[in-house]
C-alpha cells in the first residue's frame, strides 16, 4: 500500500523522556519503534490496548500534535503531521482528526452551558455560516449519538448523565466530520451498564458515516467488542498485532496468552459474551529499563537470547509478533540449548 492510500501511517516513533535531575538521570523510552497503518478507503476500529504504563497515551499525543517523537514520523493523508506549523493548517488537521476523551466532565466547563461548545466547534471549523446554519450542523452531530439540540439546550454539564455528557462530546467531534476519530479510554469512567452505548456509537460511525477510530484502552472486553484490528502494547512496543480474533482468540505472544488466561472464552458469532469490564493486570516498572524483551522477567517461555536484545518483528498468520519463539535466531538458540 503507497502512503498516498493511508489516512495514517505512523512510522517507527520513538518517544523518550529525560527522568532524574538536570545534571544526572537517565532517559525512559515510552514508546519504541512503533508502527501501523491505516488504510485511507476502509474505515476501521483499530485498537491500541496496554496496561498503564504501557505507552499508549503518549503515542496518542504524538498523533494528536501534542507532542513530538523522539524519532520516527506520522503522516495522516500522505503528509507528515510535524510539517503543520500554521495555524490554518492546524484547523485543518484538527477538522479531520478530533480526539474524545476520558473524562468529559473535564472537557466541558460546569459554568457554561453545554450547547456553547458545540456552537463554537460548528464556527471554528467554519461548518456553518449563520446561527441557523450552526444549529442545524450541531442538531445532526447529537442526532448522530441519539440526543439533539432541544436536549440539551440550556442546560450545563452537571444536569447531564455521564453517558450523555459523553455522547456529546462524540457529538461535538463530529460537527468538523472528521476522518479519524481518536479515543482515548472513552468508556472508563462511564458506569458498566452505559460502556456498550458508547461503543456501539463508534461501530455506527465506521459502518453508516464511514469515520475511523483508534481506540485506546486498557479493557480487552470492549476492545474484542468493537475493533476490526488490536495492538498489544507492552512498555512501550507493539509486541503483537492483526485482526481481533486473531490475537485475541489465537494470541502467538506469550504476553497476549497471558491476557487471554484472564478472560472469558470468546465467540466469535457472540462478541457480547465479552460485553463485561476486564483490565489488563498491572506489571513492575523496572520492565521499562530491562534490556531485551520487557516481558522477559515474566515469561514462561523465556530463553537466554530473550535478555540479550530486542526481538524481531515476526509475520505469524495475520498477526506481527515480536518475540523470538518465531525468529530464525530463537529457534537455533532453543535447539542449542537442548540437552
Amino acid at each position: 500500500m503507497s502512503t498516498s492510500e493511508k489516512l495514517l501511517d505512523v512510522q517507527h516513533v520513538t518517544v523518550k523522556f529525560h527522568i532524574g535531575g538536570l545534571l544526572g538521570g537517565t532517559f525512559l523510552t515510552a514508546v519504541n519503534d512503533v508502527s501501523f497503518s491505516l488504510e485511507s478507503n476502509k474505515p476501521e476500529i483499530f485498537t491500541l490496548a496496554g496496561e498503564s504504563g504501557s505507552g499508549k497515551t503518549t503515542l496518542s499525543r504524538v498523533l494528536l500534535r501534542d507532542l513530538e517523537p523522539t524519532a520516527g514520523r506520522v503522516l495522516f493523508e500522505g503528509r507528515d503531521v510535524s510539517t503543520i506549523r500554521k495555524r490554518s493548517e492546524f484547523i485543518e488537521f484538527m477538522k479531520k482528526v478530533q480526539p474524545v476523551f476520558q473524562n468529559p466532565f473535564e472537557t466541558f466547563s460546569p459554568l457554561r452551558r453545554v450547547e456553547a461548545y458545540l456552537f463554537d466547534t460548528a464556527n471554528n471549523f467554519k461548518m456553518a455560516s449563520n446561527d441557523r446554519d450552526a444549529a442545524r450542523v450541531v442538531d445532526d452531530a447529537l442526532r448522530n449519538v441519539g440526543l439533539s439540540l432541544d436536549e440539551v439546550r440550556q442546560r450545563y454539564p452537571h444536569e447531564l448523565s455521564g453517558g450523555q455528557i459523553q455522547r456529546v462530546s462524540v457529538a461535538r467531534a463530529l460537527i468538523s466530520q472528521p476522518r479519524l476519530i481518536l479515543a482515548d479510554e472513552p468508556v472508563s469512567m462511564v458506569d458498566a451498564s452505559l460502556r456498550m452505548e458508547i461503543v456501539n456509537l463508534f461501530r455506527k460511525l465506521r459502518d453508516e458515516k464511514g469515520v475511523s477510530v483508534l481506540y485506546i484502552t486498557h479493557d480487552l472486553a470492549t476492545a474484542y467488542y468493537i475493533s476490526d484490528r488490536i495492538a498489544i502494547m507492552l512498555r512501550g512496543y507493539i509486541v503483537e498485532m492483526g485482526p481481533v480474533e486473531d490475537v485475541l482468540e489465537r494470541p502467538a505472544h506469550p504476553y497476549t496468552q497471558l491476557l487471554k488466561e484472564s478472560v472469558p472464552e470468546p465467540a466469535p458469532q457472540k462478541r457480547e459474551t465479552w460485553a463485561r469490564h476486564i483490565e489488563l493486570g498491572a506489571t513492575e516498572v523496572k520492565e521499562y529499563g530491562r534490556i531485551g524483551c520487557k516481558f522477559a522477567g515474566r515469561c514462561p517461555k523465556v530463553m537466554d537470547i530473550c535478555r540479550e536484545a530486542d526481538p524481531p518483528n515476526v509475520q505469524v498468520g495475520q498477526q506481527m509478533v515480536k518475540c523470538y519463539l518465531y525468529s530464525e535466531r530463537g529457534e537455533k538458540a532453543a535447539a542449542e540449548a537442548q540437552p
